[in-house]
């Protein structure tokens, strides 16, 4: 078998009365349960099913087939909700398969819901792909997140032949993978050769960017250190100001 790999918002205010506590899973990771006391009783989500509520998705760890299934159900999830709403996917991932991270990058760009990407952490490999893909103007970055892009590596054995379909199936994905850094992280007045040409010679090798280099090369739109308060929360605080 072969497979190609890249190496490795604003929410609303809750208003109902919530306490938390943790769960033990596999590897003894905890998962903090969130109870919600409502008119109707009790209610408990795990935390990231409660973000899902208010359109957050967390993409955190290697990008395989598991984690591009869910990722992709939560996407076409939110939008059947509410098409028009922004979507907030928050990515901290060293990269994995190209495969399933493509079949994120499609359905972003399938869905007709605004997606906002925030980098938290890393977004290396396939995942500086999904921070790029993401709404112009809404591609953030956290100050001391870092972004690493290169080109597609893979590995196949046994006849020559075979061993040459796979190397040109290697080289077609670079220049796919090329073009749509080129496509989402093109400079203002940049040719589209030029771009092509700047990406892949960054591609060549494990190329490294600071938040502030990644602004500066496309790739995200702003460094965010605080979440900006909704618009009924900063006009709350405006008025206390000038009181």
């Amino acid at each position: 078998m072969f497979r190609i790999f890249l190496r490795s918002p604003q929410t609303s205010k809750l208003q109902s009365t919530r306490r938390c506590f943790h769960v033990s899973i596999a590897r003894k990771t905890l998962v903090p349960i969130v109870i919600e006391q409502t008119g109707r009783g009790e209610r408990s989500y795990d935390i990231f099913s409660r973000l899902l509520r208010e359109r957050v998705i967390m993409l955190s760890g290697p990008i395989h087939d598991g984690v591009s299934a869910l990722t992709v159900a939560q996407l076409l999830f939110l939008e059947a909700e509410e098409s028009t709403k922004p979507i907030h996917l928050y990515i901290n991932s060293p990269g994995g398969s190209v495969t399933a991270g493509m079949g994120i990058y499609d359905t972003v760009q399938y869905v007709s819901s605004p997606i906002h990407t925030y980098c938290v952490g890393q977004a290396a490999s396939m995942g500086s792909l999904l921070l790029a893909a993401g709404e112009r103007g809404h591609r953030h970055i956290l100050p001391n997140a870092s972004v690493m892009i290169h080109q597609p590596s893979g590995g196949a054995s046994g006849q020559a032949t075979d061993i040459a379909i796979h190397a040109k199936e290697i080289i077609r994905m670079r220049e796919r993978l090329t073009a749509i850094y080129q496509h989402h992280c093109g400079l203002p007045g940049e040719p589209v050769e030029v771009g092509v040409e700047r990406f892949g010679k960054a591609l060549e090798r494990d190329y490294f960017l600071t938040a502030e280099e990644a602004v500066e090369f496309g790739l995200a739109d702003t460094i965010l250190e605080k979440r900006p308060l909704p618009p009924s929360e900063s006009g709350e605080s405006l008025q206390k100001e000038n009181q």
